[in-house]
């Protein structure tokens, strides 16, 4: 809170609005796309993929005849600390900056960013402001989707058997002591399956609104039951070497990052993922457009053409991630299409804080 504060404070000391940027958002299309062509280039600021990016945004340079510069970004923080320290600027680097989904939760976006953008925006119907449990409120779209699910050896475990729900998880874990491995500290997938088990053996539903934290000693309870059925791992990245090479048949895992993995020829293809029925968390990022940026248009038309069905398609052809255009295939990813409707968002009911630690106290630690 205190971060969102400090930035908005310094967007309104320098003068900033966005709403009063231009006429931009009040102009057709074809006008932006115009303008977009005379301003000739942007200025991307995205932390990871970069050599891939820079390659894949010449099919955009070739379209539009807009340059697209990829500046070499260290960090999602260090973008971020840079917007802020060109917040007092009347012109800024950055033209469109790459997020976590749930920075909006620490950013005035209405201060920040330019905008609101959605609306504008072609594919509007087919595309969203909301990820990661973030809410963009139109100034910032999802353009990167990410999904947590169950990677599995499909070596030595036929998919149909795989466990669907708490009961048949139970059961699996019994019938296969040791062979379930996760992390709950570092990486992000544990941390879904956590709060999925736990959200089940509650019997809270992914839309139920909790006005306190229910009692947790339920969920320990399983745990500490099945306590010499599952293995504690070191990270995601553990979890992933250790399935590889045989010592788990199921570990929580990214889909994206497997994807990566089995592109690199660093695991095996015959790792697979599912998303179980009991549900797992879905995440992704977003991109905005700073307030002072000197390529406003040329920057709309490229986020309109970053959030389309067909790069969408692409990125999940190419990359792995979850398209975020609902008409993007969505048959190219890792997991089944017809399994997503089992994806659940990290605003999920259950506080994070009060799963993670109190599992780290009443089962790690016990």
């Amino acid at each position: 809170m205190l971060r969102k504060l400090v930035l908005a404070a310094v967007v309104a000391a320098a003068g900033f609005s966005s709403a009063h940027a231009d006429d931009l958002l009040s102009k057709k299309w074809d006008d932006i796309v115009t303008q977009a062509k005379q301003e000739g280039e942007l200025n991307w600021y995205v932390w990871y993929n970069l050599p891939e990016y820079r390659e894949y945004v010449k099919s955009f340079e070739k379209e539009y005849g807009i340059k697209v510069n990829l500046p070499e970004v260290s960090s999602a923080a260090d973008a971020q600390k840079k917007l802020l320290a060109e917040a007092g600027r009347a012109t800024g680097d950055i033209d469109v900056l790459a997020m976590g989904g749930d920075a909006t939760n620490v950013i005035d976006v209405t201060k920040v960013f330019y905008g609101p953008i959605l609306k504008t925006l072609p594919d509007s119907g087919d595309i969203t402001d909301k990820i990661n449990g973030g809410d963009g409120k139109g100034y910032s779209i999802a353009y990167w989707g990410n999904q947590t699910g169950i990677a599995y050896d499909s070596n030595r475990v036929d998919a149909a058997t795989l466990p669907q729900t708490l009961d048949e998880l139970s059961a699996w874990m019994e019938k296969n002591p040791g062979q379930l491995g996760f992390n709950y500290l570092n990486g992000g997938a544990g941390q879904s399956f956590l709060h999925n088990v736990g959200r089940n053996v509650l019997g809270v539903t992914p839309d139920t609104k909790l006005s306190t934290t229910p009692d947790m000693q339920p969920v320990w309870d399983w745990f500490n039951k099945r306590k010499d059925q599952f293995v504690i791992t070191a990270s995601n990245a553990d979890s992933m070497t250790r399935i590889n090479s045989g010592e788990f048949l199921l570990v929580p895992a990214w889909e994206d990052n497997l994807f990566s993995l089995i592109k690199k020829n660093e695991v095996g293809s015959h790792i697979k993922i599912y998303l179980p029925k009991w549900g797992m968390n879905g995440g992704g990022n977003i991109v905005a457009i700073p307030a002072n940026s000197g390529h406003k248009a040329a920057a709309m038309v490229f986020i309109s053409w970053l959030t389309s069905a067909k790069v969408q398609s692409d990125f999940s052809k190419l990359y792995g991630a979850s398209p975020t255009n609902t008409k993007a295939d969505f048959s190219q990813g890792l997991i089944p299409a017809d399994q997503r409707q089992y994806t659940r968002s990290w605003t999920q009911p259950l506080p994070r804080d009060e799963v993670l630690g109190g599992f780290a106290k009443n089962v790690v630690e016990n």
